[in-house]
């Protein structure tokens, strides 16, 4: 099996659950290199549920509460929009929707309602039976091996998050268990849990060699696939910051933890590059009602979803 440069631990792909099918929602999104307004509100939106709703505020309804967004995106209240003002508030919707769904997450799972997640509850939650692996012995199966693997690294992720030693998981603890990225006593178990998958020569860094995996060009091949080239290409630049050629702690952890700043930075910019029409690199609320909507197409509202939360629009946030 070809496997790409990217973390295999399931804990590390929950962190990563989000970009899934990134490619095929890139291609929908925007087609030959237009974008789709349609496709934002029809599949982020949260649902045909939610277009439903946005569909149903009468234009009065949409611009009170974008108005009172608006306002609550200025920070230092002087009438604009900045770069860093719009990223701080798309990074705290983010942040905000990870915590409701973990919120909610931790309801489903905890199935006697105690106030806490137990690893057997958990297991029959993901797989409808509880699962217990003897951690040091491997099976015959690969496939299965590989599951065990992945099953015993959740285990320790699951009692590293587990700060009380209970017998289950409270709900900080298991937005901890799901979210490592938040919560800063989980930082050092990440990085380590990534050197343990991908540092095969235990020098405490990652190599490029290291980072693409099990990749071994073609003998035949005269140049490495497109998608090598692309993973090279972000290795050096995105990750490699000191250009070493090795990943250390810190930069293995912007590999395996999502970059929500990145991402919120890059719309922040897109909105303003879009929206500003007097070239000031910042958005007036004259700008953003005049052109609205693009602006409830955005992850500045999630895509509007913003409109039906009255955590964001409500005068006290």
């Amino acid at each position: 099996m070809q496997l790409g440069p990217r973390p295999a631990t399931l804990g590390l792909l929950l962190l990563c659950a989000a970009a899934a099918g990134a490619g095929e929602a890139e291609e929908l999104h925007y087609q030959q290199g237009e974008h789709r307004a349609d496709y934002d509100r029809e599949a982020l939106l949260g649902g045909q549920e939610e277009v439903d709703e946005y569909v149903k505020l009468s234009p009065e309804e949409q611009h009170k509460r974008l108005k009172s967004i608006i306002k609550k995106i200025d920070l230092d209240s002087d009438g604009f929009l900045t770069e860093s003002e719009l990223s701080s508030w798309i990074q705290m919707s983010f942040k905000h929707y990870a915590m409701q769904e973990a919120k909610q997450q931790f309801i489903e799972y905890d199935k006697n309602s105690d106030g806490s997640v137990s690893w057997d509850e958990y297991n029959i939650q993901m797989y409808d039976r509880v699962i217990d692996f003897v951690e040091n012995t491997a099976l015959d199966d690969a496939e299965e091996e590989s599951f065990r693997q992945l099953h015993l690294k959740d285990k320790k992720r699951f009692e590293k998050a587990n700060q009380d030693s209970g017998s289950g998981l409270n709900l900080e603890e298991f937005i901890a268990f799901e979210h490592p990225e938040e919560v800063d006593y989980m930082t050092e178990f990440v990085i380590q849990e990534a050197l343990e998958e991908h540092d095969k020569d235990g020098d405490g860094f990652v190599s490029l060699e290291e980072f693409l995996g099990d990749y071994r060009r073609d003998p035949t091949a005269s140049e490495d696939p497109e998608w090598i080239l692309v993973e090279k290409d972000r290795f050096m630049n995105d990750y490699d910051r000191d250009a070493d050629g090795r990943l250390d702690p810190q930069e293995l952890l912007s590999w395996v933890v999502p970059n929500n700043q990145g991402i919120a930075q890059e719309e922040a910019r897109h909105l303003i590059d879009e929206m500003d029409l007097n070239s000031d690199r910042k958005l007036s609320e004259e700008e953003i009602l005049e052109n609205q909507d693009l602006f409830l197409t955005s992850e500045a509202t999630d895509y509007g979803r913003q409109l039906h939360d009255e955590y964001f629009y409500h005068d006290e946030l």
